[in-house]
């Protein structure tokens, strides 16, 4: 469980504008980009022969249309299942983006500001602390934060919380107190994450952390529904995305794909327990930050969705704005901390998003289009929506650890390798 992976209103214009024009005002790509079915098989067939991924699959979407869906290797070795068009896949980090949407819907509603303080919704965040140095015996000394956190810090991975073990006391407290245990519920997660100490002043850092949990369980108290029942009757059901859950009907087991590790070079395939335990009827968490189950199908029509300003198929999830609002870099200059957020994209981080604002710095860079925002999950799964090509990607496998050589790869052979795309501001 440690291991789970996670500017302004620029576009208050837009509130009544079709979606369309959000395509129109992102920057128009300066390179022409067409897709190379045959360079992005390659790219597929290597990363399982090169003993990257046991099994990939990718499904590119543009200009209105499917333009590539290619699949190599196994979803179970074992079986001797191939990877395929049905297989579900766990998600991980990729439900956070989902649960931001759930999230900006009630904000959309007038139901929160996004400055407004989160202890106003949630109280068992009202006295937050920070470590001020250390004792003479040794042990932490603890203050009250200087501010209180705000929704806004919530979204963006500001507000200081932690997401597992690390070096600090707050780190430690934060495993001790276990809040994403699986047989916690949300309101129990908030308590007990409501007693850990933060890792730094809410506002100053970014540290990649349980705060997507905690907006779920903000969707939880604003709305009245259960998050997971939220999410399926506002976004799953009127996107028809119809397996997409974090709970999932045993019958549909055979089609899960499994979890490869790699140890000292070679994949060992994940125990089945704990598919079993987060995925199927049983657990009382639904997590905010992880635990959808979806095939690759469902997840390019939540994609899709957000490509096209909110909206898919008539169904209106969002407003063009809010998906503007969204994936706009919301980290001040000012924040410099930001862990291995740097790694991943020439950019910034929005909400739930990360966000490319500047073209790839050097050759070995992940390719992309100024304007795109992505997100990725822990067993090495991708997507991102990329505007200035009026395009969406989403990329399965199920490799752990985390490997970003796949993400550079799928990257290069959707673009090219030397593809630059717009210029930055």
């Amino acid at each position: 469980m440690r291991k789970l992976m996670v500017t302004a209103l620029t576009g208050l214009l837009l509130l009544a504008a079709p979606a369309s024009l959000v395509a129109q005002e992102r920057p128009a790509a300066v390179e022409t980009l067409r897709i190379d079915k045959a360079r992005i098989d390659r790219m597929l067939a290597a990363m399982v022969a090169d003993g990257r991924a046991v099994g990939v699959s990718a499904l590119v979407w543009k200009d209105g249309r499917e333009v590539y869906f290619g699949a190599q290797g196994f979803a179970d070795r074992e079986g001797g299942k191939p990877f395929r068009r049905d297989t579900l896949v766990q998600i991980w980090s990729m439900t956070k983006p989902v649960t931001g949407v759930a999230l900006m819907q009630l904000w959309e509603q007038g139901k929160f500001r996004l400055d407004d303080p989160l202890a106003r919704y949630l109280p068992e965040f009202a006295a937050m602390q920070v470590q001020d140095g250390t004792g003479t015996d040794g042990k932490p000394v603890w203050r009250a934060a200087s501010r209180p956190i705000t929704i806004r810090d919530v979204l963006r991975h500001t507000a200081g919380f932690a997401y597992g073990g690390g070096p600090t006391a707050a780190h430690a407290a934060f495993f001790a107190a276990d809040p994403l245990n699986l047989d916690n519920d949300l309101a129990k997660f908030g308590r007990r994450l409501a007693r850990v100490p933060l890792l730094s002043e809410p506002g100053t850092e970014w540290h990649y952390s349980a705060a997507v949990d905690v907006q779920a369980l903000l969707v939880e108290r604003l709305s009245g529904i259960k998050f997971a029942d939220y999410v399926r009757t506002r976004i799953f059901e009127p996107l028809k995305m119809r397996e997409a859950a974090w709970h999932q009907p045993m019958d549909r087991l055979p089609r899960f794909a499994a979890t490869y590790v790699k140890q000292d070079g070679k994949f060992a395939r994940q125990a089945d327990e704990m598919t079993r335990r987060v995925n199927f009827p049983g657990a009382k968490l639904t997590m905010g930050g992880a635990g959808i189950v979806a095939p690759i199908d469902d997840y390019m029509r939540f994609a899709r969705m957000l490509l096209n300003g909110g909206e898919l198929d008539g169904a209106r999830i969002l407003k063009p704005a809010t998906i503007r609002l969204m994936a706009t870099d919301q980290l001040d200059p000012a924040i410099k901390e930001r862990e291995w957020l740097m790694g991943k994209i020439d950019g910034g981080f929005g909400f739930d998003f990360a966000v490319r604002t500047a073209r790839p710095a050097t050759p070995d860079r992940n390719r992309g289009a100024v304007g795109e925002f992505f997100w990725d999950g822990m067993a090495s799964t991708l997507f991102w929506v990329d505007p200035a090509n009026r395009m969406a990607v989403v990329f399965f496998t199920q490799t752990l650890p985390f490997d970003g050589t796949l993400h550079t790869d799928i990257r290069k052979a959707v673009y090219g390798a030397d593809y630059l795309g717009p210029p930055g501001d």
